[in-house]
């Protein structure tokens, strides 16, 4: 695993029932905050310790993270407003300036019964490859100079309702 042994208990294990685009057999994660201010978590697949995808909530790179998630996958998930996670899966290059997001196909968790999916959105604005450095770097710098405000218990505070 990319952070070395990592002990979790059954409520942390996230359950995806289709797998990830292009890592179907992948079903089971768990979410890895590396306590650093990337404001960047990871998503490590419990099956194969060498699949491991960088995440983010679309909230600290962009003014608009509300994207509309068709009604069918929130049912399917069981999802009501105030119990879902929404992650996007980054893509980090050497030059830093050039990371990206994936807004087509967010990850979204039940915050309660930890089912997840990959969903791909129909809205043709959004891309796979989304500069978000601009964005990012804001609120970095908005996070460090705000010494009160801890992305990590901020993210702990949100998963701990899953018995982290």
């Amino acid at each position: 695993m990319r952070f070395g042994n990592i002990e979790i208990s059954e409520q942390e294990i996230i359950n995806f029932s289709e797998g990830l685009l292009g890592f179907e057999d992948e079903k089971q994660f768990c979410l890895v905050d590396p306590n650093d201010s990337t404001l960047i978590l990871w998503l490590q697949s419990l099956k194969t310790p060498t699949i491991c995808f960088p995440i983010i909530e679309p909230n600290f790179f962009t003014e608009n993270s509300d994207f509309t998630i068709p009604q069918s996958d929130l049912a399917n998930l069981e999802i009501e407003t105030s119990n879902k996670l929404v992650f996007n899966i980054l893509t980090i290059p050497s030059d830093a300036t050039q990371i990206s997001a994936n807004l087509k196909a967010p990850i979204v968790i039940n915050n309660s019964t930890r089912l997840a999916k990959q969903i791909v959105l129909q809205d043709n604005k959004l891309s796979v490859n989304e500069n978000i450095y601009d964005g990012l770097k804001k609120s970095i710098s908005s996070f460090k100079n705000n010494q009160s405000t801890n992305y990590s218990s901020q993210i702990s505070q949100k998963i701990n309702t899953i018995s982290l």
